[in-house]
């Protein structure tokens, strides 16, 4: 079959941010996603352009438009949060967003009445009853079909670096996980989801998803849910490796260290010099390593087996990627990076804010839902 991919300016960029609702009072979840989406559509009742909804009623989703700089991104992001919370707080509810709600318990969350979620759970039975998981995507434009899957490949090398910077998910069902990012390893029990298969050609991914179609593991391009994956109907490589960000500040970080790494690789395309391309056993090593240490992961960085610890290299690569970020007009955005490493990513705020009340989850609800309002992180 083929596979067309959309024409997409070069290195624009779209931000899908997914929120949990939270009740104010308790801090458990609430399933009120249906009333929110409802209230926020149109006068036709047609649905709001860029809040949707998701797998679970607890959950809504902001989606930017295409937008040349990760401020504008941002920009759409803040506004339609705004609009969210003035139709939850009459409800006695707020927002919050990390990998994963700190004590809400999976089996007592509602899915929504929609075929394709019906059809999802109805499949996975059991695990994909425990996606009560929360993520930050973004999507960066490519010029050429060409480039892709190089871009995907040099883009998973940094898969650890991403993951640990956004890790927000140490605890699972009121439990220490004693992971930086449970989630990432949550959502790859899904079929199709998890690490990309290793693709050399766009033939290859093309006879991929053939495959799968034909054989009824997917209905639609977008249910291959992979970490990195091409998105031909944007004409993007889609990011999907971070854990959700509880504060509008960490997602302009992860969105500029995410745009310019494609930015700068692309222009190494340009210039013909090599990519990165790390072995996939690698690659499964350096995510397993960033789920369970996050910050203090000691990850493999080049195909010659050299490690660092994961900080160390992220500073190297911010000063790397600096011209890409000029280019870009994100240098603020992108050097917010170091506001992450200085106050730890959220899974080691969390963290504290437990330990500081004894072990009791609530109050890092609680400590979420300020994030968000504060835009920044608190500790």
């Amino acid at each position: 079959m083929g596979l067309p991919f959309a024409t997409s300016p070069r290195s624009t960029v779209g931000i899908e941010w997914e929120l949990a609702i939270v009740d104010a009072d308790t801090g458990d979840l609430r399933q009120v996603a249906r009333p929110v989406l409802d209230a926020l559509a149109g006068p036709d009742g047609s649905p709001h352009p860029h809040v949707h909804q998701e797998l679970l009623l607890n959950t809504v989703e902001l989606v930017t438009g295409v937008h040349e700089t990760v401020a504008g991104a941002a920009r759409d992001l803040a506004d339609n949060l705004a609009e969210v919370r003035d139709v939850v707080e009459p409800l006695r509810a707020d927002l919050m967003c990390a990998g994963t709600h700190p004590f809400a318990q999976s089996d007592h969350q509602r899915v929504t009445d929609q075929e394709r979620y019906n059809t999802l759970i109805e499949r996975t039975q059991w695990w994909g009853r425990q996606m009560l998981i929360y993520g930050v995507h973004v999507h960066v434009g490519i010029e050429d079909r060409a480039k892709v899957l190089p871009l995907v490949r040099a883009v998973l090398a940094y898969y650890g670096h991403m993951q640990a910077l956004s890790a927000s998910s140490p605890f699972w069902g009121g439990r220490e996980t004693g992971y930086a990012s449970n989630r990432a390893l949550m959502f790859q029990q899904l079929p199709t989801a998890g690490l990309p298969f290793r693709l050399d050609e766009w033939s290859d991914l093309e006879r991929y998803t053939s495959d799968m179609l034909h054989t009824g593991v997917i209905d639609d391009f977008s249910e291959i849910r992979w970490d990195v994956r091409p998105s031909p109907r944007f004409g993007t490589v889609e990011v999907r490796v971070c854990d959700g960000l509880p504060s509008l500040l960490e997602v302009r970080a992860i969105a500029a260290f995410t745009q310019c790494l494609v930015e700068h690789f692309s222009a190494e395309l340009d210039a013909g010099r090599p990519l990165p391309d790390l072995p996939q056993w690698f690659l499964q090593e350096n995510k397993w390593r960033s789920a369970r240490y996050g910050m203090d992961a000691i990850l493999v960085l080049d195909a010659d087996a050299n490690e660092d610890l994961v900080t160390t290299d992220v500073r190297r690569m911010l000063e790397v990627l600096a011209p890409a970020a000029e280019r870009l007009k994100c240098s603020e955005d992108l050097a917010a990076i170091e506001q992450i490493l200085d106050a730890g990513a959220s899974y080691q705020r969390q963290r504290e804010v437990a330990r500081r009340s004894g072990g009791d989850l609530q109050p890092v609800v609680f400590s979420l839902v300020e994030e968000m309002r504060a835009g920044r992180p608190l500790l």
